[in-house]
């Protein structure tokens, strides 16, 4: 590569699968996993006579996320057909919204490491997905491969959310997409699995020379279905356009698909502009008229908004804003952190934060469970910490009765488990001060060096100390009490 200096710019369109029981404009089940075309109705088969019928449930959801994200929510918006032949949407059109959407603008802010950052929104519109093609999954009367249509999806709504181009990185196209996934979750318009499709992300992505204005050429990669593989199929794409430009060729704006097996994008078709898709109104379909009783009704059915508990996890608990955030990534956990820190004497909701982030969090994660079905409930970590605070066991120790709360011994009661085990803290200053004294007797030399000024040989006296009262000796006690013997 030469020595040129490039700039990546990214843009993502998010489709998110509204949580509604039917279709947008059918009455069709909307459920996942059923046998194919079991769930398409006269309207999805675009029968001759059919007429669409909006689903109201689809639009609450729809303004939820604009209020939630402090977009316009417009009094009126309009419906469109975008044309062109999909072999799995029989009418050959699909019906969106194109030049008055139903939410307008908006940001979404969301950390990228310690970094807080936030990406202006340009819009989120609804509109019905497509049926599936299913190929080589059949045999023709030869034995020839075949393609086969599923319209079990087609008609399933969609609220397609879409950046400005404002991302730099894969980085913060994947922190912004994990930022959205939760909060589309928390609020219960989409159950977020992108495994069934539910949630998935198309990333527009180019590169510039530093400090030149114009976007460059981009391409869109479509249709991506988890965080590991937008991040890189990014990375993939920012390196395959850089090598080309600076081989002397030219980006040509494309549709792409990313081959996680290869780990590489491949294009699919030439990317239309919009006006191929000849959009115009839908004759049937009256406009969309949304008035300020159904904005309003929407936002009193609505949760606590993850921006305002971040804002009062810091005020009331007094959490920095990064752990507000991590704490406030899911509303499940939110919850559950609340519940431990209610249930604590005041002054212990950071260490109620540091269980639930460290501890409780790696054991979700290496047992691939969520904090929803925790085996350690948020009253049984909350007597644990407690029992750190009163300094009846170290912090050392509670991660071993952690262990055993998990594993559901002794009822999973931290006392008990305390007891069971005989890990009580050492907290009489007589015992404590006895194992001083014979470690002191026994490390003359450590000794030594502490009062030649070396600090390091003091926690080597403490560690001797802390073996011979097996951990359960009081750190707190043990730094005083030794300090003034050593003095």
């Amino acid at each position: 590569m030469s020595g040129q200096s490039w700039e990546v710019v990214i843009g993502l369109e998010t489709h998110v699968q509204l949580s509604t029981s039917s279709k947008i404009f059918s009455g069709s089940s909307t459920r996942f996993g059923a046998a194919p075309n079991t769930q398409a109705n006269a309207v999805d088969l675009a029968l001759p006579g059919t007429l669409p019928v909006m689903n109201r449930g689809a639009v609450d959801r729809a303004i939820a996320l604009g209020l939630a994200l402090g977009s316009t929510i417009p009094t009126r918006s309009i419906f469109a057909r975008k044309n062109y032949f999909y072999p799995d949407l029989p009418k050959n059109y699909q019906i969106t919204q194109f030049e008055i959407p139903v939410v307008q603008g908006g940001q979404l802010s969301f950390f990228v490491g310690e970094t807080e950052k936030t990406i202006n929104l340009t819009r989120a519109h609804l509109e019905e997905d497509a049926g599936k093609s299913l190929h080589d999954d059949f045999a023709g009367p030869h034995g020839e491969k075949s393609t086969g249509i599923d319209l079990n999806r087609a008609g399933t709504p969609l609220l397609e959310v879409v950046t400005e181009p404002e991302m730099r990185s894969a980085d913060e196209a994947v922190a912004y997409a994990k930022a959205l996934h939760g909060l589309v979750v928390w609020l219960g318009i989409c159950d977020g699995n992108m495994q069934e499709g539910s949630f998935r992300i198309d990333a527009n992505v180019s590169v510039r020379p530093v400090g030149q204005k114009e976007f460059g050429t981009r391409t869109e990669v479509k249709n991506v279905n988890s965080f590991r593989f937008l991040e890189r199929a990014i990375q993939y794409e920012i390196r395959r356009q850089i090598e080309l430009i600076e081989d002397g060729g030219t980006v040509v704006q494309e549709t792409r698909l990313y081959d996680p097996d290869r780990d590489e994008t491949r294009s699919m078709r030439s990317k239309e502009d919009a006006h191929d898709y000849r959009y115009f109104p839908d004759p049937d379909l009256p406009p969309l008229v949304i008035g300020q009783d159904w904005i309003d009704r929407v936002r009193a059915e609505m949760p606590e908004l993850p921006a305002a508990k971040r804002a009062r996890f810091e005020a009331d608990y007094g959490l920095t804003p990064y752990d507000a955030a991590q704490l406030t990534v899911s509303r499940a956990t939110a919850t559950y952190f609340e519940s431990v820190a209610q249930a604590l004497p005041a002054g212990q909701a950071k260490l109620a934060a540091n269980w639930v982030m460290g501890e409780l969090a790696a054991a979700l994660n290496r047992d691939e469970r969520d904090v929803a079905d925790s085996p350690v409930t948020p009253a049984q970590l909350a007597k644990l910490i407690t029992r750190i605070a009163d300094g009846t066991i170290s912090n050392k120790i509670a991660r071993e009765v952690f262990g055993a709360i998990w594993a559901g011994e002794n009822g999973g009661d931290a006392d008990a488990i305390i007891d069971a085990r005989g890990l009580r803290q050492i907290s009489d200053t007589g015992a404590i001060g006895k194992m001083i004294d014979d470690v002191l007797a026994a490390n003359p030399a450590i000794v030594a060096e502490y009062r030649a000024g070396k600090e390091k040989a003091f926690n080597s006296l403490v560690g001797q100390i802390m073996k011979a009262a097996k951990g359960k000796a009081n750190p707190t006690q043990v730094n005083e009490l030794l300090k003034q013997k050593l003095a």
